[in-house]
């Protein structure tokens, strides 16, 4: 069976797929989800940090679109300019007035585009939690660094929090763009300005050092991810930063006054040691945190058209909205 022809069949698998209750091994149409991760060469863009420049050498011939495919009947995108950057807005087609706020920032490495599984969770949340979604298009590594796009990804996000008003904003983030919203959250609160609602972090990048000895072991697991490819992206997003700077690394930062946060991480990422840390510092100076770590997922699954990932984005509707 083809790729497609797999996914679409999980995508419509009869209960039969979905876990017992209080069962919290993994459901069959996740472990056949895995399997097929294993099948896809995202793995070996990470496997070392050649394949990492050899694929941003590509990536600078060949730039990727980043143009809204996906969404979905009954919404409508909007594209404007923002400090620079393109910066998409999506609204429900019967009209916005009253909606809450949703600023949406991708995942990638920071040197890969917004992809189509992005703008299909966008369409999502814009269709079924009523909101209307921003989604900056942020220019990635080697060109741009986190010198400039934390600050520049807060400045809108505060631009945002400004002209919502009374409405409710959530900065929610997949992967290296949940580090880059924890990272953004955190010179808010620097320059004296307010937070968003709340955080939203789906298995956040927050540590791109990747030096924990236990994720050695993790990696070995990950259907998804490797450590040289990581540290490679993380290098080239670092710049002229070291890679441990909060910009780069917001494990580092300080936790004190953010947003209450919800995070999402499985135990087949290599990366769910920094969500567990990152929980219990925020947690000790008294911000509010859900996470939801789920046996033998993979990196973002809470994106991915598994009964796991679908219950994730139900509490990510139900939060947003």
């Amino acid at each position: 069976m083809s790729v497609a022809r797999l996914v679409s069949a999980l995508q419509f698998c009869p209960v039969i797929c979905a876990p017992r209750s209080r069962d919290p091994a993994p459901s069959l149409q996740s472990r056949l989800f895995n399997a097929m991760l294993r099948q896809l060469p995202y793995k070996q863009q990470l496997a070392s940090a050649e394949a990492v420049q050899a694929h941003v050498q590509k990536l600078a011939l060949q730039p990727a679109s980043f143009e809204p495919t996906g969404l979905g009947r009954g919404v409508e995108a909007t594209l404007t300019k923002m400090g620079g950057w393109p910066v998409y807005y999506t609204a429900p087609s019967l009209g916005h007035e009253g909606c809450n706020f949703v600023m949406f920032l991708h995942g990638g490495g920071y040197i890969n585009e917004i992809v189509p599984a992005h703008w299909r969770f966008v369409g999502e949340m814009t269709r079924k939690a009523g909101v209307v979604c921003v989604v900056p298009i942020y220019p990635l590594a080697p060109r741009a660094t986190a010198k400039d796009v934390v600050p520049a990804t807060a400045e809108l996000l505060r631009m945002l929090l400004e002209d919502a008003g009374p409405a409710k904003v959530t900065l929610v983030g997949n992967s290296a763009g949940a580090g880059l919203a924890l990272a953004a959250c955190q010179w808010l609160r620097d320059h004296g300005h307010r937070q968003p609602n709340q955080m939203v972090l789906i298995s956040p990048a927050a540590d791109a050092s990747v030096s924990r000895p236990e994720q050695i072991e993790i990696a070995k697991h990950d259907p998804i991810q490797d450590i040289p490819g990581i540290v490679e992206a993380g290098r080239l997003y670092a710049g002229e930063l070291d890679v441990g700077h909060p910009f780069v690394s917001p494990l580092n930062g300080a936790f004190r006054a953010l947003a209450p946060m919800t995070i999402f991480a499985g135990t087949r990422d290599l990366l769910y040691p920094d969500s567990i840390d990152l929980a219990a510092r925020a947690r000790a100076v008294g911000v509010p945190v859900e996470l939801h770590l789920l046996r033998d997922q993979p990196h973002n699954y809470a994106l991915m058209p598994t009964p796991e990932g679908r219950r994730a984005r139900a509490m990510i509707l139900r939060a947003v909205a």
